[in-house]
């Protein structure tokens, strides 16, 4: 119930925040529902079309732990404690908070599932869609509130997981500290191995099918799973690759705008780095399904895969613009300081666009190398 109070009491922007989640959660529920009404009718390929819907999925859960990290309701401040708002109520809090903005979004993706299959009446497109979304099929109800809830439980687990007390602790130890990111040699391994996979599973003349949803047939497994590894390892480097451009930033006797810039970005690093990582991998794939699936090819994408798509690129940018959102209020109190010792306004400024300057510096190049990398087989 304190929950609930707190959410409704909060902030316009942190309301539409939510309820961006909650749009990435009915998509998500929508594309599930729609691909379990496929496999009742092709049980063959049922259970890869399911698994093809954990990448808009893992979209939709990242999204809402960036949404939860920067909700002004789960920071821990002075004098919540004696309230009985301690770390693990905070915690409980965001869990809650994210949980309710997800089932609201499943149970408008059942809503309009129930409506476009014809099983309403008397409203505005009913039964529009009643072909693609088997409308004389039998709906299996244990299967759609499974579903359904896949979305809501996964991504409280990640907010649970990603804001427990423990964390919060280590995060806030030792505030000034930048100690490196781990990630960056395992995340360039993955990059490698995924592009390495592309690479055979395109060459060979053989190309396993991968049925996916709508009418996005044929897809070469190997592909796939290459790019899904190229993924995780972008996610993994990002954070080190942010980190590497803080450090190269206030080397060689920088100034006080590069200074304050690589300070900021090696301690932002992990917030910022891990969204642009994945944002990364999300174009790069883009420009590789554009050279496999090119102008010329007859297959149409279908209206599943394309909901797919934008699931995945919304919830990537959404991502990364929320976790700016949150670097700019971590550095609220930061500048503040600055700003009472004598700190120019403009200094600030001109510190704040050389991060992003660098930022687009690197992840930029690094997005069109992966891309020509990943997409230069899938055209032979």
């Amino acid at each position: 119930m304190l929950a609930l109070r707190l959410a409704r009491g909060s902030r316009l922007l942190v309301q539409l925040r939510r309820l961006l989640v909650a749009a990435a959660s009915a998509g998500v529920g929508f594309l599930l529902l729609c691909t379990l009404m496929w496999a009742v009718g092709h049980p063959e390929g049922a259970l890869l079309r399911l698994l093809w819907c954990a990448v808009p999925a893992a979209a939709a859960v990242q999204l809402a732990v960036a949404v939860a990290r920067t909700d002004p309701g789960t920071r821990p401040r002075p004098g919540l404690s004696a309230i009985g708002l301690g770390p693990v109520r905070l915690t409980a809090y965001a869990t809650v908070t994210t949980a309710a903005s997800c089932v609201l979004g499943s149970l408008f993706a059942l809503l309009a599932f129930w409506h476009l299959r014809g099983d309403g009446s008397g409203l505005p497109l009913d039964g529009a869609s009643r072909r693609l979304l088997a409308g004389n099929g039998t709906v299996p109800a244990g299967a759609v509130v499974l579903l359904l809830a896949a979305v809501p439980v996964l991504a409280s687990a990640a907010v649970a997981c990603a804001l427990r007390p423990s964390v919060r602790e280590r995060a806030a130890a030792k505030p000034g500290t930048t100690s490196a990111p781990a990630g960056l040699p395992w995340g360039v391994a993955l990059t490698a191995a995924g592009l390495a996979v592309e690479t055979y599973a395109s060459g060979g003349g053989d190309r396993t099918p991968l049925p996916l949803p709508g009418r996005f047939e044929g897809s070469p497994a190997g592909v796939l799973g290459g790019w899904a590894l190229t993924a995780v390892g972008l996610a993994l480097a990002g954070p080190g690759i942010s980190h590497l451009c803080g450090w190269l930033l206030q080397s060689a006797r920088p100034g006080a705008v590069r200074l304050l810039a690589g300070r900021a970005l090696m301690s932002q690093a992990r917030s910022i780095g891990r969204p642009l990582g994945v944002l990364c991998a999300v174009v790069s794939g883009t420009f590789a399904a554009a050279a496999l699936y090119g102008p010329g090819d007859r297959r149409p994408y279908g209206v599943l895969t394309g909901l797919g798509a934008v699931l995945v690129i919304g919830c990537a940018l959404a991502s990364v613009l929320t976790a700016a959102a949150e670097a700019v209020h971590s550095r609220e109190e930061t500048n503040s300081a600055l700003g009472e010792a004598g700190t120019p306004a403009a200094v600030l400024r001109a510190a704040a666009g050389v991060r992003v300057l660098a930022l687009a510096a690197v992840f930029a190049p690094l997005t069109w190398i992966v891309a020509e990398l990943a997409a230069a087989p899938l055209g032979r």
